[in-house]
């Protein structure tokens, strides 16, 4: 009976993204832009899905439990979690104070840095092409306007 389902969902999932692609293809560029994006990894994903359900073996094997890894002591695997959750909150913080287009290649350079320990030239390079993708793609091509961060607002620069 699982089969079934997941050939029947699988199949309901190609027909959906398959007739959003089909529908969005005569809808100006930038409104088209987000349902291809989307419909056209997800209805190949349901396909693959669907031919593994028709032509698979039909046998899965079972699943995989979750566990920890053995052989790290708990102190050092709780003070890595901390500093990814500090990470993460730290981007939070700086995307709320200096906005997007400011937060991002900074982050990253500070993340490059300071954690990756990388090099300055690698993590400058790095940071300066990311900000050159971001801004080309989010302000140039699809002209999306991001806010001000709250510090922009605070000084009137924004």
């Amino acid at each position: 009976m699982h089969k079934y389902a997941s050939l029947i969902l699988s199949a309901a999932i190609m027909l959906v993204s398959g007739a959003a692609v089909v529908i969005a293809m005569d809808w100006p560029l930038k409104a088209k832009l987000f349902p291809l994006v989307i419909g056209i990894p997800v209805f190949c994903m349901a396909a693959a899905e669907v031919a593994w359900g028709l032509f698979g073996s039909g046998q899965r094997g079972e699943a995989m439990d979750f566990q920890l890894s053995d052989q790290t002591p708990r102190p050092v695997a709780i003070r890595r979690s901390l500093q990814a959750v500090a990470w993460m909150l730290g981007f939070f913080g700086v995307v709320a104070l200096l906005g997007f287009p400011i937060a991002i290649p900074l982050f990253v350079f500070l993340y490059l840095r300071l954690q990756g320990r990388e090099g300055w030239l690698f993590s400058v390079a790095f940071s300066a092409v990311l900000w050159v993708v971001f801004y080309g793609v989010f302000d140039r091509l699809l002209h999306l306007p991001f806010p001000a961060g709250l510090l922009q607002g605070w000084l009137g620069l924004a």
